[in-house]
Order: structure tokens, then sequence, then C-alpha cells
């Protein structure tokens, strides 16, 4: 039996010998085993970590001094030994160190905390401005300011549905890894304008120490100064739907000469992929382009295969009220979402020829494909009603 526990025993430590072997620190993210806060490359994230520490150490002083004295007290001063309590009805010494002694305690408490906060709120003077946009379920990146000024894209999670779904072995990477990442750079004081378009979410980096909520018809701000080049990884941190868990958020912190050629190539990249709502698309074009827009925002809800979520998404294969129906009422759901729904208004997030796309795409996947009313809609159907 001993040996039958022995050969159990040390199968179970090579298993998980093997299962901690698999799991690497994610670059820019949580460490394995991770039970203290992250250091952080912000002076912000350091301050964080001090005063977590200090006020931790402080409390368990208290806590050991005052319980401490208390077990000793019933311990050595109990009846069974004799022990006759004094009586007493004031003590001006007492009285003093009980009033003076946790006031003192507390500003010294406070006083750190309150300067931290001030700093984390305090934007200005910031070297580049960002506005970030919450949305069900990316993120929406556009740069106001600095040689990036007038780039704007929008930020999805690039983890294969196949890993979502477990059909797939994990990456370290897993619903942490974005298409396109915010790009700033090293040392410079960024500001981020933060919003939502539909419900309330929470841009929060752990190494830059932010955290700020982003709220539909509210802009608010803060910033952080990033001291090292590095890739950092945060998530959205307030619940905001389905897929609240599948909208991270990606920094790459670079040299201010790499961040300057690539605010250039964006701007390139931007004039070359210039979407012209006049030019007349073929239907292969506006299918092509609309199979990496729903990939890109529709498959989270209506599925890869077009058949929805059962009560919850509706099924786009097949349906006869709006994709094989008349075009106009399914361009006007992409624009403006559909009221009581979960639906999504797109107007902003995408322009006339991804709309147009994205409709052709789904007029003519799947089943869809030959069947139906106006199995193209041109950017100029969407410009006309947006």
């Amino acid at each position: 039996m001993k040996k039958v526990r022995g050969i159990l025993g040390t199968g179970a430590l090579l298993f998980a010998g093997a299962a901690s072997a698999q799991v690497k620190d994610m670059p820019g993210g949580p460490r394995v085993n991770q039970l203290n806060l992250t250091e952080g490359v912000t002076k912000i994230a350091q301050d964080i970590m001090w005063i977590h520490w200090m006020m931790l150490i402080i409390c368990a002083v208290i806590f050991v001094g005052v319980f401490g004295v208390m077990f000793y007290s019933i311990l050595m001063h109990r009846k069974s030994r004799g022990a006759v309590a004094a009586k007493f009805h004031e003590h001006v010494g007492v009285e003093i160190a009980w009033t003076v002694i946790p006031f003192l305690i507390v500003i010294g408490m406070a006083l750190p905390a309150t300067r931290t906060v001030v700093a984390m709120k305090d934007t200005s003077s910031s070297d580049l401005t960002v506005k970030v946009t919450g949305y069900q379920w990316k993120w929406g990146y556009e740069y106001i300011d600095g040689p990036a000024q007038g780039v704007k894209f929008l930020s999805n999670l690039a983890t294969p549905r196949e890993q979502v779904t477990g059909q797939a072995p994990r990456s370290d990477l897993y619903l942490m890894e974005v298409d396109k990442p915010l790009v700033v750079p090293v040392n410079k004081k960024v500001r981020i304008v933060l919003t939502a378009n539909d419900v309330i979410h929470s841009w929060m980096v752990p190494d830059f120490g932010v955290k700020q909520d982003a709220m539909p018809g509210f802009l608010r701000d803060t910033w952080f100064r990033a001291e090292k080049i590095g890739t950092y990884r945060g998530q959205c941190a307030e619940l905001c739907g389905k897929d609240h868990a599948f909208m991270p958020i990606v920094v790459d912190v670079v040299s201010q000469e790499d961040y300057d050629k690539w605010a250039a190539d964006q701007k390139k990249a931007l004039a070359a992929a210039a979407d012209d709502p006049n030019k007349e698309w073929t239907k292969d074009e506006l299918f092509a382009r609309g199979e990496k827009v729903y990939a890109a925002n529709c498959v989270a809800c209506h599925q890869a295969n077009g058949k929805g979520l059962p009560n919850t998404f509706p099924a786009l294969d097949g349906s006869d009220k709006y994709v094989l129906g008349p075009k106009k009422d399914q361009i006007l759901t992409v624009l403006n979402g559909h009221p009581g729904t979960a639906m999504a208004a797109f107007r902003d997030q995408l322009n006339d020829v991804e709309i147009a796309a994205v409709i052709t795409y789904t007029r003519n996947a799947w089943s869809n494909a030959g069947k139906g009313q106006d199995p193209v809609v041109q950017p100029a159907d969407v410009k006309a009603l947006r």
C-alpha cells in the first residue's frame, strides 16, 4: 500500500511539474503564481506599490500590538490568578494617547496616498493625447496630437476563436493579444481621454498604475509615463456584457525614433487604404472585405457560421426579415443598432465601405448565397441612409 501511495505521489508531482512547465510568465502581463502587485514601469505604479506595503505593515503592527496586549491581559490578569480589575472613571494620559496616536497614524497614511492620487489626476503638460473609446467589445484609439495626429483604429481581440471554444491549444497570450496595439513613445507623458459608445468600460494597465472608467456621454482622462521600452497588457476592468473578458489592452512602448517611424507608416497606410464611398465596388471585392469586417466585429455574437446565439443574437444565416429582405432595413440596423436588444450601433465604428461590405458578405455567405433581395449593397447606399 505504501508503495502504491509513493507511486501515486510521484506521479502527481511529475504531472504538476509538467503542467507548471507549460505555463510561462506573460510578457507585459501577470506572472505565474504572482501574489504581489506589479512593480510597474511608471512612477505612479511604483508609488502605489510602496503605499500598499506601507499601509500593510502599519496595519500589521497595529494588529499585533492590539491583539497582543488583549491576549496578554486575558492570560495574565484572569480571575483564576486572583487579578482584581482597577476602578477609575477617566485617565487624561490614556485619553490623549488614544486620540493623538491614531490621528498621527491616519495622517501618516493619508499624506502619501493623497499625494499619489493628486498626481494620478494631474494630466496637464502632456506630450501626447490619445482618445480611447470603449465598445462592446473592443477598444478604439484616436491620436489627437503629435506625429500620429489623425491616426485612429480599432483594437480587437486576436486570440483565435478555436482557442476560445476549446478546440485548439491555448497560447501563453490567451485572451491578452490584439490585432492592433496602442503605440506610444518611452519617457513621454501620455494623456488618455476616455469615453464609451454603449456601456461603462474601464481601461486598466497594471504596469502603468492606470485604471479609469470609460462612461458613455462623458470624457474622463488619466495619464502615464512609461519609463521602459516593452509591451504591456491590461483588460477592461468593468463588467460590460457577454464578452467582457474578450477586450484586452496592449500597449507597445517604443523609442521616440521608432514611434515617429510608426506614425509615418500609419499615415501612409491610412492614405493608401482611404475608402471612397462613391466608388462602385464589385460583388467579389465587397465579399472579401466584408468577410474580414465580419470576423473583427460580428463573429463574437453571430458566430462564424452565422447561426447566432439562441435567445441572445439572431441567426443571420437564413434571416428572411433582414439579411434576405430589402437592404434598407439591414443598413439601418447596422448603422443605428436595434433598440431593446444587444445589437450595437456601428455608425461610428465602421465607415460606409465597411458597412456595405459586411452586409454584402452576410447576404452571400453560408446558405444565403443566391437567395433574397439586393445581394449587393454599395457604399453609396449606406451613405444615403447615414
